[in-house]
């Protein structure tokens, strides 16, 4: 098998059954619900939206929570890289980085760490996608949720 390689065209991930099934499902039914409820508006129509929208947050919240859980191991596995691999007179800023740039950090190889790590605490680089977008040598992360 080839040796896929990640960057920052490549890197986003989509779940085909999450993204392309379950969430158009319950989006449909929410308008389907809403339909119902203007065609033959009662208690009982008006409670049935209630519940689609109710499920189409939940479908959100199941995507949205374990990513919300990644960022935070995401963040503590970088601080403990950071403090291995960066020079003393940077360690003082790795806690001042925010949760999106140690997220974006991640992908930079540990020959480049420094130096981007530098240019975001110089104000260079603001925001995740100005970090991922300097990355030379692009560190893979296949197990994202």
């Amino acid at each position: 098998m080839a040796v896929r390689e990640q960057n920052y065209k490549n890197h986003a991930r989509l779940l085909p059954p999450f993204h392309f099934f379950v969430i158009p499902v319950l989006l449909v039914n929410v308008l389907n619900e809403v339909r119902h409820v203007v065609q033959s508006p009662t208690r009982h129509t008006a409670w049935e939206v209630v519940l689609a929208a109710a499920l189409l947050v939940l479908g959100f919240l199941s995507r949205i929570q374990p990513l919300t859980v990644q960022d935070r191991v995401i963040r503590l596995e970088e601080r403990m890289r950071m403090r291995q691999l960066l020079p003393p007179e940077l360690h003082q800023h790795v806690d001042t980085l925010s949760h999106r740039q140690l997220v974006a950090l991640r992908f930079a190889s540990d020959a480049e760490l420094a130096d981007l790590v530098r240019e975001v605490v110089d104000g260079k680089l603001a925001t995740g996608k100005d970090i991922k977008l300097r990355v030379r040598n692009w560190r893979a992360d296949w197990l994202r949720a």
